[in-house]
């Protein structure tokens, strides 16, 4: 039977009409790297958990919008007209319930800040604004260069255990970052500046594992990223899928 792996769309306003969309190289990395077969969850608030019985793994992915400021108690909005309402009351409510049946989670970009507030933690909105913090948010029109390899970042425990290395180079597209994690994540994961990039909800009943950088960027080619996704996967190919309530 095929492996199912949910990821969750957002919702982009476009030519007077709201479209549901991935980017598609999030589901190109799960069928190539990992096997599984993407199936997109629409931005349907908490209807969305009636998928979740239906799926064997949950993708959050990247996206250009930002989780909503009052969703973690930030009082100042930093990047007003940058957010997305309905993917935030998605993809949280389906990070929790996920978390609590067991099914494997694997969250990049905004799904590891989606991850942190689902938890309780909080993000900062402007990294480029901490004094001595690297340059995270790539500027290159060139997509190659902008997915490029950036920066190292330290890897320990369970995912360093999965890449297999203590150390890598990753690729960096993001202006916002965890701050303050949820008391339920282990940071796995630093760059030199401090800056968290990678997580593991410590007390999930299956593997979860949130990072800050792009695997999915030529998954293939990337002896760490297809090591991450090959986990991910086997993870959802072990587990039985889980029984939801209602």
């Amino acid at each position: 039977m095929a492996v199912v792996v949910g990821i969750p769309a957002c919702a982009i306003a476009s030519k007077g009409q709201v479209h549901h969309s991935a980017p598609a190289r999030y589901g190109a990395a799960l069928l190539d790297a990992a096997g599984c077969v993407p199936v997109l969850i629409p931005p349907i608030g908490e209807a969305a958990l009636a998928l979740l019985p239906r799926l064997d793994g949950l993708l959050l992915d990247g996206s250009p919008s930002n989780v909503e400021p009052w969703r973690y108690g930030a009082a100042e909005d930093l990047t007003p007209g940058a957010h997305d309402p309905a993917r935030d009351a998605t993809t949280l409510a389906l990070t929790r319930e996920a978390l609590a049946a067991g099914l494997p989670l694997l969250a990049i970009c905004r799904g590891i800040q989606e991850l942190n507030v689902a938890l309780g933690g909080t993000l900062i909105q402007k990294l480029s604004a901490v004094p001595g913090r690297l340059t995270h948010l790539g500027h290159e029109s060139d997509r190659e260069a902008r997915y490029a390899a950036r920066h190292q970042v330290r890897l320990s425990g369970r995912l360093a255990e999965i890449i297999g290395a203590a150390e890598i180079m990753v690729n960096s597209v993001h202006e916002q970052a965890i701050d303050r994690p949820a008391p339920a994540l282990v940071i796995e994961a630093t760059a030199p500046d401090g800056t968290i990039e990678g997580v593991r909800a410590a007390d999930a009943k299956g593997f979860a594992i949130g990072v800050q950088w792009h695997p999915e960027w030529r998954a293939g080619e990337n002896a760490a990223s297809h090591r991450l996704f090959a986990a991910f996967a086997a993870a959802c190919r072990e587990r039985p899928r889980p029984t939801f309530p209602g």
